[in-house]
Parts: C-alpha cells; structure tokens; sequence
C-alpha cells in the first residue's frame, strides 16, 4: 500500500499509513522505509525523508549503508549539503562501512558544491579504506576539475589512475571548452594506444567544438573517422555539424544535412529543432522558422523558451512586430511562461518599432513578475531610445537600473556613448567616459572605437590619437574599425602620408588589412591632399590585392576628380573609371 501511494505521490497517505504501523505494533524492514524516502525525494521533501529516517528507531529497525544511501541520495537531489555532511559523520560514528556508492555521491556533492580539493582526499581515503573508486568516481571528480578550468590538473590525476571512456571524455570536453585542440588529439591518440575506443559523447563532443570554431572541415573529417571506427552518429552529432554550418555561412548544406540526419532515422529532439530554427532566422527566413516550428509539434517536439525567444529575436531583426507579438501571443496560450530572453526580445521589437512607452511597461511588468528584468534587458532599451536620439531618456533609464537590481555595464555604456557622439552631445559623451572610470568599469574594444570615431566626427583628431595610444596601453588589440577610423582621421587632417604608411605596414603584416574601407579613405584623402596620380596608384593596388572597391568607393575617386581637377580635368581617367561598369 505504501509503494502504491508513493507512485501516486500521496505523503499524507504514507504519513497516516506509517502512523497506523507504529500504534499496531507492527515492525517494518529497512526496503519499507527506502520506499518512504524515495517518495519523498521524488516530491521534493528531502527534509522530510531525514526526519523519517531519524524514525526508523521506532519501528524496530536498524539502519544499514543501503537506506543510509537513499538518504543521501534524497538530500544530493536538494543539494543539501550541510544535511549531507551530517550523515556522513553519522555513519562514521556508528561505524557503518561506506561501499562505492556512498563515495560516490558524498563526492558528487563536494563537487556540485565546487570543492574538488576535498573531492581528491576522498578520493584517497576510499582507496585507502579498501573501497576501489569505480569509473563514476574518477569521472565526477575530473569532470567538475575541468568545469573549474584545472583542466591541466584533471589531466595529471587521470594518468594516474584506470583508463574509462568517461574519464576521457570529461578531459576532451575540459579541453574543447579552451579550444586546445592539439591536447584533444593528444587524447585521442592515446586512448588508440590503450585499446580504448572512444564512443559516440566523445566524437560529438570534438565535432561540436571544431563547428563552434568554424572549422567544419575538420569536424566532417571527424564524422568520417567516426563511420570507420563503426560508431554511429546521432542527433547532437549531427546537430552540431549543422550548428557550423550555419555559422560559416553554408546555409544550403546546413539543409541537406538536415535532411540527411532524417533520412537515416535519427529523430530531431528539440536541441536540434531550435538549432534549425537559429539558423533559418540568422538569414531572415522566418516563414520557413515558423514552419518548423509549427512541424515539431505535430511530431511531439514541444517548443520551449529557446524556440520562442528564437522567433521572437528573429522578428525583432526584421522589424517586424506583427509576427513577433503573434509568437509571443501563442507562447502565453500554450503554456510557456517567457523568460528574461523572450521578454527582452519583446523589448527589442517594441524598441525597433518606436513603441518605447510600451517596452517601458513590459520592463515594468518583468519587475511585478516572476522574471525581474537584467542588465542585457536595459541595454537593449538604451540602445532602442539612442538609436531615435531619446538620449534624456536613455540617461534616466541608466539611473533607474539600480531599482531593478541591475548594474550598468560597458555595453550599456557603449550604448549611451555612441548615442551622445551620434548627437554631437561630446561633452556629456566625455562625462560618461568619467563615470566608467570611477565604476571601475573597464573600457573594451567596442568602448574604444565609439570613443574613437566619436572623437574624428567631432574633428578633435589629436584626442583621437591618444584614445589610440590609450587603447594599446589597457591592452585592448585593435581592430579593423580602429585602424579605418585611425586612417580616416588622418586622411582629414591632411597628413594623407602618414596614413599611407599605416596602410603599407598593415599589408605587410597580413592580418586581414587593409579593407574596402580602408581603401576608400585613402583615395579621398589622395585625390584631395596628393594628387590624382598617387590615388590611381592605390586604387590600382587595391584592385591587384583582390580588394573589389564598392560604390562609394567610386564615388568618393570620380568627386575627389571633379573637385581637385575641376570639369575640364583629364576626362579620360573617368572615363576609365567608368568603364569599369561601378557608377550608375
């Protein structure tokens, strides 16, 4: 009866039965109150299992190493940790011998709790006391070490220690995570030297991270030697090479490789469903994102969080409110509650829209909720009002994050920034400056080129130059945005050859720069400053460098012509340029 009423779930049916038991006088096995505390931990009451255990005395029973686990077991669940301590001195104290599986987990609960280094003394201790640590064992402590980044120290206490598949793994995953590609391999080999055949986790989980890095050459040669090795891919392997092709831009074979996995039988789950979903909204396809969305669930893939906040991101981009609000509207009708992404995705199109009173009130409805709103949620409502020039708002916005429990940080800065800089607002763009600092905010590359093209925007071209100096001393790399707001400053001040020796040593180093845009301010600068000669020059080097000049390109060469040589200038250079078929 009592088995029954914990299936069922019923405590106070339990409570009463257990009542009933003690009055009549009749004695109960320890199975009977295993039974109890895992109805309990099943229901959440792992409290409640401690007081029964703590009973068990009064029934008649006497408590072994086996409830003593399903007692632990309940509080793991909670992650109860003082309880869990507790016990373990219990047991010690009434001399119960501890077998694998209470190892097991009183270290699994040091290390949800981050404390491997006492995770390794029990390590030793369980050795010592004769209890040989099982593959469970090694795993969840070298796991947790790589979860904590000591990577390298999970590595060393591996070699000393059983080989298993899951060992290896959890190291190859620490590894993929720092994307030490070379140890993964390392790996690999070595588990090849020891007869040890990696599995399905283990090839995912490098193929997943060989995608995220772009190199989905690499991870397709991974899947072949996962086909020779007779291990069989399944939905997340397949789902990650799809991952990387989306983010490289391969959006047809991303497809095909969707209708691959079908097509030999593995079934989408709904990591692979919002995965799809991703990649058909990063390209605009939303009629087709919501279709699929649509097809998971008349297969019984129901559409969470992800899969919403996924649509309504998507919608948000194009603008489109109309599609946004009726995936918001269908979300609330089946169920799913939003949460702070979805809410803040609603922000973003409402914002877009220049619906800011009602964004403002969507914020406020987070706050009333269950959801408060964070700090990514008060930067896309910043970004929203700078991007319409409501900087007065935007700047009692920032005032207001505190109220919410949110802390402003240097994308909301950034934000403000470029919106003060936008309105030609510099000196309160400076004042912002002055805050970050006395926050103790520290300035990132993003920080610098707003700084930066704001400075050139507002002609104050020496300032902008020790903004540079400013960035390479915080340790900031510059970019390509740097060095094009860099060459346009000169190009303006007149100093065109120092920004031609810019550009030489940037093509010397072979780094991606120069640029089109690059370019482009060099030929201005050339045609205005130089002479037409010297821009020909560079627009000839351009060419051969495989740079293909785009419209303003053309047009920034053909104005600086006509206004340099006037219209009776050497009409045969236009007439070259426009053969080239770039101006209309």
């Amino acid at each position: 009866m009592i088995k029954r009423l914990g299936y069922e779930r019923d405590i106070d049916g339990i409570q009463y039965l257990l009542q009933l038991m003690k009055l009549e006088g009749i004695s109960c096995n320890e199975d009977l109150f295993v039974i109890v505390i895992n109805a309990y931990r099943r229901v959440g009451l792992a409290e409640q299992a401690l007081k029964t255990f703590y009973r068990i005395g009064e029934f008649g029973c006497k408590p072994s190493v086996k409830i003593y686990n399903h007692v632990l077991d309940a509080l793991l669940s909670e992650n109860k940790f003082q309880m869990i301590t507790g016990i373990y001195n219990n047991m010690k104290r009434d001399g119960i011998e501890l077998n694998v599986y209470t190892y097991n987990m009183l270290l699994k609960a040091l290390c949800k709790n981050n404390r491997v280094d006492a995770a390794r003394k029990l390590l030793a201790e369980m050795s010592y006391k004769g209890c040989i640590p099982d593959a469970v064992s090694y795993t969840t402590v070298v796991s947790s070490m790589c979860r904590l980044g000591k990577v390298e120290e999970a590595r060393e206490l591996s070699m000393r220690i059983k080989s298993f598949v899951p060992v290896y793994n959890a190291l190859i995953n620490g590894f993929c995570r720092e994307h030490k590609m070379e140890e993964v391999f390392g790996l690999f080999n070595e588990m090849a030297v020891e007869g040890i055949d990696p599995n399905v986790i283990t090839y995912s989980t490098v193929i997943n991270t060989l995608s995220v890095m772009g190199n989905v050459e690499l991870a397709l040669a991974m899947l072949a030697k996962m086909f020779s090795r007779g291990c069989s891919p399944n939905v997340h392997t397949f789902t990650s090479l799809m991952k990387g092709y989306f983010l490289g831009g391969r959006f047809c074979e991303a497809l095909d490789l969707w209708n691959r996995m079908i097509q030999e039988g593995s079934e989408p789950n709904i990591v692979a469903y919002n995965t799809l979903i991703h990649g058909l909204c990063s390209y605009g396809k939303m009629v087709e994102a919501v279709s699929v969305s649509q097809k998971m669930e008349r297969n019984g893939v129901f559409p969470n969080e992800t899969t919403y906040s996924t649509l309504i991101d998507g919608f948000a981009k194009a603008g489109n409110l109309v599609g946004a609000s009726e995936i918001w509207n269908k979300m609330i009708t089946n169920g799913c509650l939003p949460n702070v992404v979805v809410y803040t995705c609603m922000v973003d199109v409402l914002c877009r829209n220049s619906m800011f009173n009602h964004a403002h009130r969507l914020i406020e409805n987070m706050a009333n909720g269950n959801c408060p709103p964070n700090t990514i949620t008060f930067n896309t409502f910043i970004k929203g009002l700078c991007c319409r020039g409501k900087i007065e708002w935007a700047m009692t916005v920032l005032n207001q994050m505190g109220q919410y429990g949110c802390a402003p940080n240097a994308t909301t800065y950034n934000e403000l920034l470029d919106g003060l800089f936008n309105a030609k607002r510099t000196r309160e763009a400076l004042q912002i400056v002055g805050e970050m600092e006395e926050m103790e905010i520290k300035s990132n590359l993003v920080t610098y080129n707003t700084i930066l093209s704001g400075f050139c925007h507002a002609g104050m071209f020496k300032g902008a130059l020790q903004i540079v100096g400013k960035m390479l001393v915080g340790g900031a790399k510059p970019d390509s945005i740097t060095y094009n707001t860099v060459i346009y400053a000169y190009c303006t001040q007149g100093d065109v050859k120092t920004a031609i020796q810019l550009v030489d040593r940037l093509s010397n180093k072979g780094e991606g720069y120069p640029d089109v845009f690059t370019y482009t301010s060099l030929l201005w600068g050339a045609c205005n400053w130089i002479g037409v000669d010297e821009a020909i020059v560079y627009l000839d080097k351009m060419i051969n460098e495989g740079i293909c000049p785009n419209r303003a390109t053309w047009n920034a060469l053909v104005r600086g012509l006509f206004s340099k040589l006037g219209h009776l200038g050497p009409i045969h250079i236009v007439d070259d340029i426009l053969a080239n078929g770039k101006v209309t």
